[in-house]
C-alpha cells in the first residue's frame, strides 16, 4: 500500500534523527492543510529538546501558517507524560489540530495509548497505522527495551570470505576495505553504545569512538571484563571519545565477576562506571548486562563489536538480535572465526539467520542477517 505523501516525509525526517534522539525514539511530523499544502515540519531532537510535533508547530508558526483544523502525520503517537518536555498530545490539541495520522502506538507504558486518548477526548479525529511497519524498524532498539526490557543487540563482523576474522596469529587489520569501515563506523554512531570484550581492548586497544563519518554524539563504550583487568592506560578512556560541542563522553560501562578495589578504584580514577554482575560460573553475567543497560542505562541499541569468544558466548545465550557482517573478497585458510559456537551435534543446533539485506561497499558485501523469529517481540 502507497502510504501518503505526509507520512512519507515524515519517515524521512524521522530517519534524520538516526544518531541524534537516543535514548528517545526517532520521530517525524509533516503538518498539512485542509488543502494538503504543508504548514510545518520537524523531527526529534536530542534527548531534553523538542519532539517532533513541537518542532512541526514551530516551523508552522515561524512560516506564518495558521494549524487550526490541519492535519498532523506524526510516525509515533505523541506522548502523553512530563518527561524532560512536555506532552505533544496536549501541544497538538492546543494549538488547534483537527486531526492525527500516527503510524503505530508508542509502547511506553508512560504512553501507550493515553495520547491517541487524549487527543480524541480533546475532539481531535486519530487515525493509526500508515507506516507502522517503516517507523517500527526504524526504532526497533526502542521497541526491544520498552516490550523486552532488553536492547536491540547488533553484532558486527569484519571477514574474509571463508569467514576469518583474524589471522592465527591475532593480525586483522584490516581485512576490509576502507569503504566498509566508514560504512561499520555510521552503524556505531546510530547505537547508544558499543560493547567489546577484554580480550579485544588487551589486544587491539581500540578507540571505538566514531571518526569515519560525521555524528552529533559518542555511543557509549561497555566493556565485558571478569577479572577487571581493562588497563587504565587502555585507548577507550581517551578524551577524544566525544565531538559533540559542549557535551562530554559519558563514563565507559565496565560489567565485572569479580571484587577486586585496587583495581576498581584504578579503573573509577578514569572515569570508568564498574558493575559487578557474576554468574554461577564466576564470568559476567551477559543476560543480566543486557537488562541492566536497558533498565538501568537507556540503551536501546547494542552496537557489538568483539572477538570470537564473547561473539560466541552472546549467540550461544541468545542474546543476539541481528548480525552485521562484511566480507572482504579474500581467503585466509586457518585462522580466528566469527564466532564460537561450536562443535555442533547436528545440523539443526546450527543458529538460523534470516537475510535482511546484502549490499555491495567498496571492494566488499554487506550483510545483515536477523536471528530467526527475532521480530516481532
Amino acid at each position: 500500500m502507497t502510504l501518503p505523501a505526509p507520512m512519507q516525509r515524515a519517515l524521512a525526517l524521522a530517519e534524520q534523527g538516526l544518531y541524534l534522539t537516543s535514548p528517545n525514539p526517532r520521530v517525524g511530523c509533516v503538518i498539512v492543510g485542509v488543502e494538503g499544502q504543508l504548514l510545518g515540519e520537524g523531527h526529534t531532537q536530542r534527548a531534553g529538546g523538542p519532539h517532533a510535533e513541537v518542532m512541526a508547530l514551530r516551523d508552522a508558526q515561524a512560516r506564518g501558517h495558521d494549524v487550526r483544523g490541519a492535519t498532523a502525520y506524526v510516525t509515533l503517537e505523541p506522548c502523553a507524560h512530563q518527561g524532560r518536555t512536555g506532552p505533544c498530545c496536549e501541544a497538538l490539541a492546543a494549538a488547534g489540530i483537527g486531526k492525527v495520522v500516527a503510524s503505530l502506538e508508542d509502547p511506553n507504558p508512560k504512553v501507550a495509548g493515553q495520547g491517541f486518548a487524549r487527543l480524541r477526548a480533546a475532539g481531535v479525529v486519530v487515525e493509526v497505522g500508515p507506516g507502522a511497519a517503516q517507523s517500527r524498524e526504524l526504532n526497533l532498539g526502542f521497541f526491544s527495551r520498552m516490550q523486552r526490557g532488553l536492547p536491540w543487540v547488533r553484532m558486527k563482523i569484519a571477514a574474509s570470505l571463508d569467514g576469518q576474522t583474524a589471522l592465527q596469529n591475532g593480525l586483522s587489520q584490516w581485512i576490509t576495505s576502507p569503504e566498509a569501515r566508514a560504512d561499520g563506523h555510521a552503524w556505531r554512531a546510530r547505537a547508544c553504545a558499543i560493547l567489546t570484550g577484554m580480550g579485544t581492548v588487551r589486544e587491539d586497544n581500540p578507540r571505538l569512538d566514531v571518526r569515519l563519518v560525521e555524528t552529533p554524539r559518542q555511543p557509549r563504550l561497555v566493556v565485558v571484563d571478569s577479572r577487571l583487568e581493562t588497563p587504565p592506560t587502555a585507548a577507550l578512556f581517551e578524551p577524544h571519545r566525544d565531538t559533540a560541542p559542549g557535551r562530554e563522553a559519558q563514563p565507559v560501562l565496565i560489567y565485572g565477576a569479580v571484587t577486586d578495589a585496587a583495581r576498581q578504584s584504578a579503573l573509577q580514577a578514569r572515569g570508568a562506571t564498574v558493575v559487578h554482575l557474576p554468574n554461577a560460573q564466576g564470568k559476567v553475567d551477559l543476560a543480566a548486562l543486557l537488562r541492566d543497560l536497558a533498565t538501568q542505562r537507556e540503551i536501546n541499541e547494542l552496537h557489538v563489536e568483539a572477538g570470537h569468544q564473547l561473539n560466541g558466548s552472546l549467540l550461544r545465550e541468545g542474546l543476539v538480535d541481528e548480525l552485521l557482517i562484511y566480507l572482504a573478497p579474500k581467503l585466509l585458510g586457518a585462522g580466528r572465526g566469527m564466532a564460537q559456537i561450536g562443535p555442533l551435534n547436528t545440523l539443526t543446533d546450527a543458529v538460523t539467520l534470516d537475510y535482511r539485506e546484502i549490499t555491495q561497499v567498496g571492494p566488499d558485501l554487506r550483510v545483515l542477517a536477523r536471528l530467526s523469529g527475532r521480530e516481532p517481540f
